[in-house]
């Protein structure tokens, strides 16, 4: 299927957005419309499921449907094919993380954008905490 991609560079390791990206604790800090998740399994990897709560009280349930350690990992929510998720290097202190989502939700890209500018503020506090 056909994604439509939104990225932002941030001034943090990769290895810090990633934990960002891969935490469900981390999860409602940084995204929009998540209040709540919880995992199924130890961590997320390829096959996981859970659950997401949205800022609605609604939960869906999840699986993960594709994971590349340190880099990308994609999923669907309530059976429907979601966000894909990604984490570039781009030097030592700085990486690119995007967005993908299906065409179809071409304005979900909006929401997006907001999870982007609080990962980056995310992993500025905590690059200034260590």
């Amino acid at each position: 299927m056909k994604r439509l991609w939104i990225h932002r560079d941030i001034d943090a390791p990769a290895e810090t957005v990633w934990e960002l990206l891969t935490n469900p604790n981390k999860w409602p800090v940084w995204g929009p419309t998540v209040s709540g998740a919880n995992l199924k399994a130890q961590s997320l990897s390829a096959g996981a499921t859970g659950t997401v709560t949205t800022v609605l009280g609604r939960g869906l349930g999840f699986e993960v449907t594709a994971f590349e350690e340190g880099s990308r990992w994609a999923w669907k929510v309530a059976g429907i094919p979601a966000t894909d998720h990604v984490v570039e290097h781009v030097g030592p202190d700085r990486c690119r993380v995007g967005f993908g989502v299906p065409w179809p939700a071409a304005p979900y890209l909006a929401v997006c954008r907001v999870a982007l500018r609080r990962i980056d503020e995310l992993a500025s506090l905590e690059r200034a905490v260590t």
